[in-house]
């Protein structure tokens, strides 16, 4: 069985028991979160999907840990102007862990 669920804007696919990165969750590690924008759902073949959302489907989940992500550096050169810019970003996440699936 696996949802594909709507998490902090972006949807991904889960099943029970998958670690999954996400953007900054509110709450401390050890935490309950439960996601209700539930997509789709596959029941052992039987496809459900919803418009937009399935009624009466959640996700539950608990907050492994926070963490910041690898380091992204961006260059930008305009070439014979003399014009060079280098900048960082290390995004902020989430790392969850998908309890159980209820229908």
């Amino acid at each position: 069985m696996y949802a594909i669920v709507e998490i902090a804007g972006q949807q991904f696919k889960v099943q029970e028991g998958q670690e999954v990165f996400v953007h900054r969750l509110e709450g401390e590690p050890g935490a309950d979160v439960k996601f209700e924008k539930v997509l789709l759902l596959d029941n052992d073949g039987k496809i459900n999907v919803g418009t937009p959302v399935l009624a009466g489907v959640n996700v539950d989940a608990t907050i492994v840990s926070h963490l910041k992500g690898d380091k992204v550096t961006v260059f930008k050169k305009k070439r014979r102007k003399g014009y060079q810019k280098s900048n960082g970003h290390r995004q902020y996440l989430s790392k969850i862990k998908i309890e159980k699936i209820t229908v």
